[in-house]
């Protein structure tokens, strides 16, 4: 019994030593990978903002087309009900006259 006393915390303490180096090594490799994807994702933002200019053109002209294509369909649109309504009120006149 007293082997097991003095032998278990020795394979104990070096079970632990080996947990902590191995945790070591995972923290050192985990900050080195998130270093690289910060590099990464800083590559990527300064790309995006250097397009930023090109869609802030895109959506200008966009916006003016919508706007002009909103006008022409209203003025269709106008045309085509004023002369639905006239000759719906032809036909009523012509109905009233009759």
């Amino acid at each position: 019994m007293d082997f097991w006393l003095s032998f278990l915390p020795i394979i104990i303490y070096i079970l632990l030593i080996v947990l902590l180096v191995v945790g070591i090594i995972l923290g050192i490799k985990s900050i080195i990978t998130i270093n690289k994807v910060e590099k990464v994702v800083d590559d990527v933002n300064e790309k995006v903002e250097s397009l930023n200019g090109l869609f802030q053109i895109v959506d200008f002209t966009t916006d003016k087309i919508v706007n002009m294509t909103d006008k022409i369909i209203e003025g269709v649109s106008a045309v085509a009900s004023k002369l639905f309504l006239r000759n719906k009120k032809k036909k009523k006149k012509e109905e009233e006259n009759e």
